[in-house]
This record gives structure tokens, C-alpha cells and sequence, in this order.
């Protein structure tokens, strides 16, 4: 998969529609030589992949959700999105981003690939990739452009309307539906150009029904018996369970930007670019409930995930990794670099700030978490404390992919679970608490999921912060704002959605949002 990414990016990244030439007899005069006249389906379809994954993650997910989420912390009011909530600007970004880019690539991918029947799976990968790109934008913002969005090269429709979050979510999990059932093993795929399974349909499936699962609990509070009907029909489909199907894309170390992992690439220039600078750009650490829960849990990711920055002998900054070291930084706590700054754990350089680190999309740490509460829930008939034990050791082997340093031996993952055991005995809440506060730990950097796992359940248990002059009147986010350029390009359709769900503000909730 790496070695065919230069080629694929570069050709993707060329993928353009030409304008009508002058009708005067020049047509051929007119035509860029250097550019293709019609839309190549795999290469756009690669793009569309990196766009979703690549979209502002330092701003909407490390500082706005990364912050809220108490992952993340900054001394900083500008970036505080998240850590004091002070500042919506950041909100912006995804909504702005994923509709000239991924939303419009994936949509031209189907365009291009719905007349042959022979292109059956390619169509279907990208529908179900288009589900993927959608549910983060609905998540974030709500009522949302869906029906009509990506239409403006081909209807000349720049001013989509806003559908029900609710009819997002039911066309969606039909997509997921009939999109996993047209796979067929028989007939082309996409090949090397998808970076995540290189066009296995099986593997899509399960990526399908995997995605059907997180959608169907997201409705748990909105329409329970809803949930139910498409959580079992994901069950039923089949769901990604071992770590040899779980959804990623891998990156390189190269001078290309586009080559780099993006979350290593966001995270490096906006905050950690310099480990031997007293400072950090954005004065950014990583947040003391996110380290405490793992020092106080003894869990062996803490090393894999956080160093402290000590000088050695010779005055030179180094990455240590010592348990007894690692400390957060408060959210919201200070306004000026505190004196103690450099005692602050960050991310770890050999593994998180890896530029050829892999990116995962989709786990069965997550999926088995998501089965685990299924079994609670009485939907499945798996046992939650076997799934449980399955999602955590996933999440720790996770971190080898990150290289040598995220390596967590099997002996410290039966430690871990010697000493944090799963409350098989306890209430339904006391379990629901365990495997949802697990969630916040093994998709840590997947901080969308998060965010959303946590609107919907409520755990892990987070104590607001309450900085003078905050948006929110000291409550935690509840939905990204739409930025205010929809109210002038696009007035009447936002003005419709803002009606129906609510004031266009950070504690405004979506509609499975209870």
C-alpha cells in the first residue's frame, strides 16, 4: 500500500472536470494538455479517503473535542475551544472543509461508477465511504446538507437544502444496508487505490456492518427500538471482531505533506514542533484527567501515549517515559505559562508524532465494546465481560502499529486486567461506566467517535470547567456551530435547520443527543 502512494495521490490529486472551451473553432487550442477531461473514479476515490481522515484535525478534534473531551489541555485562551471553551471559530472548520473536498469527491466517485454494472463494488465502497464521511458531519453539527449536497458540478445546486438529522440517520443505515449486501466477490473492486483494504469486499463488508453497529447504539436515547433492529441486523451481517480486519491507512515519512499521517502532522506543527523550546505553540499538554485515569489505573498505554520532557547531562531535552513523571495539565487552569510547564506530559514522539504512523478508522476494540453494551442492552447474546477482555486487549495491541516504542507485552495486558476487572456482578450502569470509559481510552486521537460516544452515554465522567468569559455557562460542548457564511450564501436552508433544531450555538444538541 505505501509504495503505490505517491502515484495515487499525485494522479488524485490531478483529477479535474475541464470547462466548456470557447465556441470559436479553438476548442482544442483551449485544452490542458496536462489535466484529464473526465473524472477517474479510483484515483478520486483515494483522495476522498484522505480528505475525510485529514480534516482539521488540530483544530475541530485536537483543541475543540481533543480539549472538551479532556485529552487535551492549553494554558492558551485562542485554542481553547475545548479546554475553556472560548472560542467556537474552531467549529467551523470541518463543516467548511469536507463539503468542497470529500463530501463533492465521494460524490462524483459514485457519479462515475453507477452506469456499469460490472463497477457493482466500486460503487458500493464508495457509498458505504460516503456514510463514513456523512455520520461525522451529521455528529458534529446536526441537520446538516445531505440529499442534495455534492450536486453543484452536476445540478448547479450550490444552495442544498438541510435534512432532519433524523432522516440522515435512516438513510444512512440503509446505505450501510444495501451497499453491504450488492458486495460481490466476482466482479472488480478498487484495488490498490483504496488505501484502507486494498478492495477486499469482504473486509468491506465488515467495515459496513461494523459502521451499521456504531450508528444503530448512536440512536439508543432517540429511538431505542430502532437501534435494536439495526444493531442486530449488524450483528447478523457480521462486524469486525479480529485485529486482521480492522480499518486503517498507513503513511510514510516523506517530504510530502500528503504522505504523512495527518494526525502526527496536525499535532507536530500546531503545538509540539520543537521538544527543546520551553514553550509549545499553542501551550498545549495533555490533560491531567486523561493522565490520572491511566496512572491511576495502572495502564500500561500511559507509556506508549505520554513523555515528559527532562534535560540530560548535557542540557539536551529528552523523552521520558517514566511512569513516576508523567503528569496532565489542569483544563482551563491557568491564563499565562505556568512555571511548571515543561513537568507536563505530551504526546509520545515514537509513536503518536510518527509521521509514518497508521491511522485507524474503524477497530474491534471499539466493535467489541460496542457488543459488549448490545449483551447489556439484551440485544446480543455474546458475554460482555469476554468482549469486554477482548476490546482492551485490542486496544492496548493497537500501539505496536505505531512502531517499537507502542509494543505492550501480553503480560502487562493480563496485569491490567488482574488489576481492573470487568464488574460482571454490578448493575447495568456500573458495567455500561466500565466499557464506555474504556471506549474514551482505546479510541483515543479518534476523538469524533469519542465525543459522540460520550453525548450519548455520558461517561467518562467529566467535571466541566468554568473560565471566566466562557461560551457555554461552564457546560461541555454539545454540538459544533455552523460557520456564519451559511447564513449568506445559503440563508434560507440555514435558517430552516436552525429553526427546527435549535439555536446555531456550542450547548445546542442534535437530535440523538437526549
Amino acid at each position: 500500500m505505501k509504495k503505490n502512494f505517491f502515484n495515487i495521490f499525485t494522479v488524485a490529486a490531478l483529477v479535474v472536470v475541464l470547462l466548456p472551451a470557447c465556441d470559436n473553432g479553438l476548442e482544442e487550442l483551449n485544452k490542458n494538455p496536462d489535466a484529464y477531461t473526465e473524472v477517474i473514479p479510483e484515483y478520486l476515490f483515494t483522495k476522498a479517503q484522505l480528505d475525510a481522515v485529514n480534516n482539521n484535525y488540530f483544530g475541530s478534534a485536537a483543541l475543540t473535542i481533543g480539549g472538551s473531551m479532556q485529552h487535551f489541555a492549553t494554558y492558551k485562551e485562542v485554542p481553547a475551544a475545548g479546554d475553556k471553551y472560548f472560542n467556537e471559530g474552531y467549529s467551523y472548520s470541518h463543516f467548511t472543509t469536507a463539503y468542497p473536498n470529500e463530501v463533492n469527491e465521494i460524490q462524483e466517485v459514485i457519479r462515475a461508477v453507477s452506469e456499469k454494472p460490472e463497477d457493482v463494488n466500486k460503487l458500493s465502497i464508495a457509498r458505504i465511504w460516503r456514510v463514513y464521511i456523512m455520520h461525522r458531519l451529521t455528529d458534529l453539527y446536526g441537520d446538516v446538507p445531505y440529499s442534495e449536497a455534492g450536486q453543484g458540478l452536476t445540478s448547479k445546486n450550490f444552495t442544498p437544502k438541510y435534512d432532519e438529522q433524523a432522516s440522515i440517520y435512516a438513510d444512512m443505515l440503509q446505505e450501510l444496508e444495501q451497499a453491504a449486501l450488492a458486495l460481490n466477490p466476482a466482479f472488480p473492486s478498487m484495488g490498490n487505490s483504496d488505501l484502507i483494504y486494498g478492495g477486499n469486499v469482504e473486509k468491506w463488508k465488515k467495515f459496513a456492518y461494523s459502521l451499521m453497529l456504531r450508528l444503530g447504539m448512536r440512536l439508543t436515547k432517540a429511538d431505542a427500538a430502532t437501534a435494536k433492529t439495526w444493531v442486530e441486523k449488524a450483528i447478523a451481517g457480521g462486524v469486525i471482531t479480529s485485529e486482521s480486519d480492522i480499518a486503517l491507512i498507513g503513511y510514510i515519512d516523506g517530504s510530502q505533506v500528503a504522505s504523512r499521517n495527518p494526525i502526527a502532522q496536525a499535532l507536530l506543527v500546531g503545538d509540539y514542533i520543537n521538544p527543546q523550546s520551553e514553550d509549545n505553540v499553542e501551550g498545549g499538554k495533555l490533560a491531567k484527567t486523561f493522565i490520572d485515569h491511566l496512572k491511576n489505573t495502572r495502564d500500561p498505554r500511559l507509556n506508549v501515549i505520554s513523555v515528559v520532557w527532562v534535560k540530560n547531562a548535557t542540557g539536551v531535552y529528552v523523552a521520558d517515559t517514566a511512569t513516576a513523571l508523567q503528569q496532565g495539565m489542569p483544563n482551563a487552569a491557568f491564563n499565562s505559562r505556568p512555571g511548571n510547564f515543561n513537568t507536563f506530559s505530551e504526546p509520545h514522539p515514537g509513536t503518536i508524532l510518527k509521521y509514518d504512523a497508521p491511522l485507524l478508522v474503524l477497530s474491534s476494540a471499539e466493535v467489541n465494546l460496542l457488543l459488549a453494551e448490545a449483551v447489556l442492552r439484551g440485544w446480543y447474546g455474546g458475554n460482555a465481560a469476554e468482549l469486554y477482555k477482548a476490546a482492551v486487549g485490542a486496544g492496548m495491541r493497537n500501539w505496536a502499529y505505531f512502531g517499537a516504542a507502542g509494543a505492550i507485552s501480553a503480560d502487562k495486558i493480563n496485569a491490567y486486567m488482574a488489576l481492573n476487572p470487568y464488574p460482571a456482578a454490578g448493575t447495568m450502569e456500573e458495567q455500561m461506566k466500565v466499557i464506555q470509559t474504556e471506549k474514551w481510552v482505546s479510541l483515543f486521537l479518534d476523538e469524533y467517535e469519542i465525543y459522540a460516544n460520550w453525548r450519548r452515554t455520558g461517561y467518562p465522567e467529566l467535571i466541566p470547567t468554568n473560565y471566566p468569559g466562557n461560551l457555554t455557562g461552564g457546560t461541555i460542548p454539545r454540538r459544533f456551530v455552523l460557520p456564519p457564511a451559511e447564513e449568506n450564501i445559503n440563508g434560507e436552508n440555514f435558517h430552516e435547520a436552525i429553526n427546527r433544531q435549535g439555536p446555531n450555538r456550542l450547548t445546542s444538541r442534535v437530535w440523538w443527543d437526549k
